[in-house]
């Protein structure tokens, strides 16, 4: 497929031939949610603990007899419904990582990108220089590009003039082609790729193409 391409300073540059293997697929719903939820999961620590009677301080001794009080029978101060007490079914640590096969992982990817090219939402620049780290450029750049919501910024190699003047831009992130991924991509409505960025993906992605430093 031919993509327009245009430069940092919203000039069109022509068209750009764009693999239909990783830009222009049907995109799989099913398989971008289970992915998305896959990598949620995958990001969760599990730390989270509570304390069951067992493991309360306090004492297992019958706070006073059975009968002849004429108050309700109790057990232990460490029971459940006793202030203090352990808690019932309560969370303990846990693994929620879910296995997702490379295949649905890299299918899920370019269902997303090709959905933002068909939609209008990829925006495809020539190149992207910044010579100091400046929060104003990356604005300038934005408003050139026609940007006006949320973007995920993606480059070949990770720039650091670029990151830093874009981490103060309201959502804008940036990342490099290998940590391409469907959750962040999701989080922001535009993807902007740099030309040597879209030949990574396509490197990365494409169908029947090694995945060698693929981030998962």
């Amino acid at each position: 497929m031919d993509y327009p391409l245009i430069s940092q300073e919203g000039a069109q540059k022509g068209t750009v031939s764009l693999r239909d293997d990783v830009f222009g697929v049907t995109p799989h719903g099913a398989v971008v949610h289970q992915a998305l939820v896959a990598q949620l999961a995958n990001a969760r620590q599990g730390t989270h603990d509570t304390k069951t009677r067992g493991e309360v301080t306090g004492s297992t001794k019958k706070l006073y007899r059975q009968k002849g009080t004429g108050r309700a029978r109790q057990g232990a101060s460490r029971a459940p419904h006793r202030k203090g007490g352990g808690v019932v079914f309560g969370p303990h640590p846990r693994d929620y990582r879910q296995a997702l096969p490379k295949k649905m992982r890299r299918l899920a990817i370019r269902s997303v990108i090709s959905a933002k090219a068909a939609d209008g939402e990829l925006v495809l620049v020539e190149n992207l220089a910044f010579p100091e780290p400046k929060t104003k450029a990356m604005v300038e750049t934005l408003r050139n590009l026609g940007v006006d919501a949320t973007a995920l910024v993606v480059t070949e190699q990770p720039d650091r003039n670029l990151v830093l003047s874009a981490r103060n831009v309201p959502g804008v992130f940036t990342l490099p082609a290998a940590q391409l991924n469907v959750a962040t991509m999701l989080a922001h409505r535009y993807l902007i790729l740099t030309q040597d960025a879209a030949r990574k993906v396509e490197q990365l992605w494409g169908q029947g193409e090694a995945s060698t430093g693929e981030v998962v």
